[in-house]
């Protein structure tokens, strides 16, 4: 086996481990174990167990970034929303060993990316369609970085709660989802007011 095929190898392994266990219940002795392999060849191609999950970790970073900004490329504004929706559930559906491991705790010295910022990566992305949407009808643009929060939010939340159940179906989920995205959107009020007693 080569280097770089070694290498892949301990990833598959380390991803499929960190997906079943999580990053602590993961040890380099059951790594390498799996992979027919001494600790040292671990520590050579990772240098320990915080590297190898980093590389997992960026890898599916990079993979569901792709698949969402990918599904962004035009269209009616609605057509968009279900588009970004279908990315997010096509990944939980065809990677789902990643997104066990995205929405986990990342370990406290992991340098690389969490699933928070990489929803702040992909309301990014939104925040531009939003905001030409907001322009548009009258809104404050310099809202939209919020609300683009508020709807990746909701749709990865959701996407957490249909990696278990798997029901209905995922064109209905779409479907719920920007139901109540697009008509909350549709509704909204310029300038919104509290309606309870509490104001700050």
């Amino acid at each position: 086996m080569s280097g770089k095929q070694r290498r892949e190898q301990l990833l598959d392994i380390g991803r499929t481990l960190f997906a079943e266990r999580g990053y602590d219940a993961t040890s380099v002795e059951e790594i390498a174990a799996k992979a027919g392999v001494s600790k040292p060849v671990v520590y050579e191609h990772f240098g320990g167990k915080e590297g190898l999950y980093a590389v997992v970790v960026d890898r599916e970073m990079q993979l569901l970034l792709d698949m969402v900004t990918g599904s962004l490329t035009g269209g009616h504004p609605r057509e968009l929303c279900e588009e970004a929706a279908f990315a997010l559930l096509d990944y939980i559906e065809t990677s789902t060993d990643g997104f066990r491991i995205l929405t986990r705790d990342s370990p406290v010295t992991q340098s690389t990316g969490t699933f928070a910022s990489l929803i702040g990566d992909i309301a990014n992305q939104v925040e531009d369609i939003l905001g030409l949407e907001f322009k548009s009808r009258g809104y404050d643009p310099k809202l939209a970085p919020m609300y683009a929060q508020m709807l990746v939010g909701m749709v990865a939340l959701t996407g957490q709660w249909w990696l278990d159940v798997r029901k209905p179906k995922k064109a209905e989920v779409v479907a719920h989802l920007v139901n109540l995205a697009w008509h909350g959107l549709e509704g909204m009020e310029r300038r919104p007011q509290l309606v309870g007693r509490r104001k700050a």
